[in-house]
């Protein structure tokens, strides 16, 4: 199973998120696609690693068409894409690897990650960059103030 997933850099929320059985680009998209029509989100940067999915033709096209600036490091340098990588990494060390996942079902699999993500990862983790607040806590005290400051 693959996992496709869309990390805001804002607060660190999964906004998108897709798994497939396969590792083409139309996983990306789906990923890519699910979080741009979540947020109504247009002409953000958009960062990607040089997977063939990301420089594809498909994927770039699908990209420009939402208003986005691809940007990928150069070859070997893995910094930018550390926030992604350590999602994966907390994603497999705090629910992956505690599980028989080579026992179950895909769907089963599936489930728990897309629960792990949605209910945990985004509401309940305490995320250090955001002054330990979860992702979503996070983005809410921020349109919050917000709407105070309008007002």
């Amino acid at each position: 199973m693959y996992l496709a997933a869309i990390l805001d850099c804002f607060d660190g929320t999964i906004v998108g998120l897709k798994m497939a059985e396969h590792m083409r680009a139309e996983l990306c998209m789906d990923a890519f696609t699910s979080a741009a029509k979540t947020y109504q989100a247009y002409g953000m940067i958009f960062h990607s690693d040089r997977g063939s999915q990301s420089t594809s033709k498909i994927y770039r096209d699908m990209l420009a068409a939402h208003g986005a600036i691809q940007s990928m490091s150069h070859t070997g340098r893995c910094f930018d894409n550390a926030r992604m990588e350590s999602f994966f990494a907390t994603l497999k060390k705090e629910r992956i690897y505690k599980i028989r996942t080579e026992t179950m079902k895909m769907e089963t699999v599936k489930s728990i990650v897309f629960r792990f993500i949605e209910s945990y990862y985004n509401r309940r983790r305490i995320y250090t960059t955001n002054e330990g607040y979860p992702p979503l806590v996070k983005r809410s005290l921020y349109y919050r103030d917000q709407l105070s400051k309008a007002v």
